[in-house]
């Protein structure tokens, strides 16, 4: 793919967001930021929500909302800033609403039915309002917090802890019908895909697994680890893919397997804009770099964007 570098000298960028005027809005995980990126390339400062800000989409209400994970560890390494092994320290993850207008930031959940959120990690919003998120959990020398994947709506009236445990789920996309829900386990390279029997409700399945609800989409082999994902318009789920740089697209049946390599081990995540939204926002993070590439396919615009 012909690669046009879009902003740069980012603090491990992710969570970009693509916007109808051309801007788009990405987070800087170990800077606690979140910049709007205009038209022209000029990057500009939005908020300041502190902690680890990692995902991000709009509401029906015009506000966005943002998966925070409440604490990163990084460390340079040959002129590349890296994640790594987080300090034991208590969850202090969230999901926050953010006024784009004015930057104005404010907690939304902190919890579920008493527990801590751990590390919000990445969302998608349904038609209905409705916020599908990861909990990443956490990953500690000896031992890890498992995650989970919820239901919660923008008005903070509620949450939900839909399937638990997860093996590091990060990304979250809906199908193009909104039918279905998938998510990416992190360290197993899989793919899973959950189908919807309604708004926030997942279908039970004897031929399911993960408490009979789970379908695997698609397991990659090797050494790579996936991150975080969006759908094409024509179904397939594109999701960010980790040392072994690059974007991996999935047919909507799992059967074919693309994919797109770029330039770093830790590209994490896309976003799709343009007026045919055929430009592939693409996060090179550990260079601190965004990237626009013609993708095969136009994108799935996004519930509620603006």
């Amino acid at each position: 793919m012909e690669l046009k570098e879009i902003a740069s000298d980012l603090k491990f960028p992710e969570g970009p967001l693509a916007m109808e005027n051309g801007d788009f809005l990405i987070c800087e995980v170990a800077g606690g930021t979140i910049r709007r990126v205009g038209r022209d390339g000029k990057v500009s400062l939005l908020a300041e929500p502190g902690g680890a800000p990692s995902g991000l989409a709009f509401g029906p209400d015009g506000y966005c909302y943002v998966c925070n994970g409440g604490i990163g560890d990084f460390q340079q390494q040959n002129g590349r800033l890296l994640p790594h092994f987080a300090p034991a320290v208590p969850p202090r993850g969230s999901i926050q609403r953010l006024d784009v207008e004015t930057g104005k930031i404010e907690p939304l959940y902190t919890e579920c039915d008493g527990r801590p959120l751990i590390a919000p990690n990445d969302l998608v919003i349904d038609a209905h309002g409705g916020i599908w998120f990861t909990d990443h959990g956490k990953v500690r020398r000896d031992d890890r917090d498992h995650g989970a994947l919820y239901y919660a709506k923008t008005d903070g009236s509620l949450i939900r802890r839909m399937i638990a445990p997860l093996l590091g789920p990060n990304g979250v996309a809906l199908s193009p019908d909104g039918a279905r829900v998938y998510v990416a386990e992190t360290p197993t390279a899989r793919v899973w895909r959950f189908d919807l029997a309604g708004p926030g409700e997942i279908a039970r399945s004897p031929e399911a697994v993960l408490g009979s609800r789970g379908h695997l989409l698609a397991g990659l082999g090797g050494w790579q680890w996936l991150d975080s994902m969006k759908v094409d318009a024509e179904g397939w789920v594109c999701v960010a893919t980790l040392f072994n740089g690059g974007i991996t697209a999935i047919s909507p049946d799992g059967r074919q397997i693309e994919h797109h390599a770029m330039p770093d081990r830790f590209t994490t995540n896309l976003a799709f804009g343009g007026a045919d939204l055929r430009t592939a926002f693409i996060v090179l993070s550990s260079l601190g770099k965004i990237v626009a590439a013609r993708w095969p396919r136009p994108g799935l615009r996004l519930n509620h964007a603006r």
